[in-house]
């Protein structure tokens, strides 16, 4: 019998059994790529699963929903919010937060994160709250907040300027543009918005 061709294969060594922290981290990962593909909508436990080289009933074993785990892999997705620049002008520092904030839109995390923003239900949405306001907004929002403040004693930004409207304008206007207009948000786009909206929005009288 000719067993040459058998000789010429190399041996093959079955893969390591995952366990603990990896084989979750695993699935984890397997779940923010099919959300960051597929939607909230196209993502399946079977799906995670395959995507994770595991078996559907170690994903139930975790996380006993979809809402459960989609929760778990944004959190351990998102990024460090980073320190609140201090450039010394409001421009400046505010171009830095909307830079961060466009990297982040348009990262595996960001696109994670807008489709279970634009794609759940209320009630569904409800479960990631906390994950969301936590991991996202509040920081943003606080950072904008410190930003405005230096403005304001720095006599750049009038006083009254410091409420919740303005501190909404960025993200709100950003998260409009990426999902109505499909804006990517080039340096051009922000410096424009930053300069024809939050400056006069901002300035101080007689500034």
């Amino acid at each position: 019998m000719d067993t040459s061709r058998w000789a010429a294969e190399p041996a093959r060594t079955a893969s390591p059994r995952r366990r603990g922290a990896v084989l979750e981290r695993a699935i984890l990962d397997a779940a923010l790529e099919q959300l960051s593909t597929v939607g909230w909508k196209g993502l399946t436990m079977e799906g995670v699963a395959t995507g994770a080289q595991t078996g559907k009933a170690a994903v139930y074993r975790r996380w006993p929903s979809k809402e459960d785990l989609v929760a778990d892999a944004l959190e351990a997705a998102l990024p460090p919010v980073g320190g609140v620049p201090d450039l010394g002008s409001v421009r400046e520092d505010l171009l830095v937060l909307c830079r961060r904030a466009r990297d982040a839109m348009f990262s595996r995390p960001g696109f994670a994160l807008r489709a279970v923003i634009h794609e759940c239900d209320p009630a569904q949405a409800e479960r990631f709250h906390g994950v969301i306001f936590e991991g996202v907004v509040e920081p943003t929002i606080q950072q904008l907040r410190d930003v405005v403040n230096r403005g304001i004693q720095r006599g750049e930004v009038r006083p009254d300027a410091a409420n919740g409207y303005v501190f909404d304008a960025i993200p709100a206007m950003m998260m409009y543009r990426s999902k109505m207009c499909s804006s990517e948000w080039s340096d051009r786009d922000l410096e424009e918005m930053i300069d024809h909206l939050m400056i006069p929005l901002l300035r101080a009288h007689g500034v």
